[in-house]
């Protein structure tokens, strides 16, 4: 039991202390007009810098992470098959494949999967 809570302990721990140190460490001290700026040989810039970006193709792209990552943990589930309760490996698979399935609904239902509006 000892040996839980050590772990669970760093787990949290070691995290956060890289994320504080990460935070910390990468504050910008001076915020300056000129050096935010684009350069363009002296000039003042003659169109925006930064580039329009489609949020739906954001949006496609994230689901389609989502669902790369759920391949990624269903292969897995095939290959235990063969070493756990049937009962067991059902329920659980059939679990997540609904969340899954739930949420690709709820994104289709919002309209993310829509392209042209």
């Amino acid at each position: 039991m000892m040996m839980l809570m050590t772990s669970i302990t760093i787990s949290f721990l070691l995290p956060m202390i890289v994320m504080l140190l990460a935070t910390t460490l990468s504050k910008k001290s001076i915020n300056d007009r000129e050096k935010s700026s684009p350069f363009e040989c002296g000039f003042d810039p003659k169109s925006s810098a930064r580039m329009p970006f489609s949020i739906q193709f954001f949006l496609i792209a994230v689901i389609f992470l989502i669902f790369d990552v759920e391949i990624a943990l269903i292969l897995p589930i095939v290959i235990i098959m063969k070493t756990s309760n049937i009962t067991v490996w059902t329920l659980s698979t059939m679990l997540f494949i609904i969340i899954l399935l739930v949420g690709l609904y709820y994104e289709w239902n919002q309209g993310a999967l829509k392209w042209a509006n």
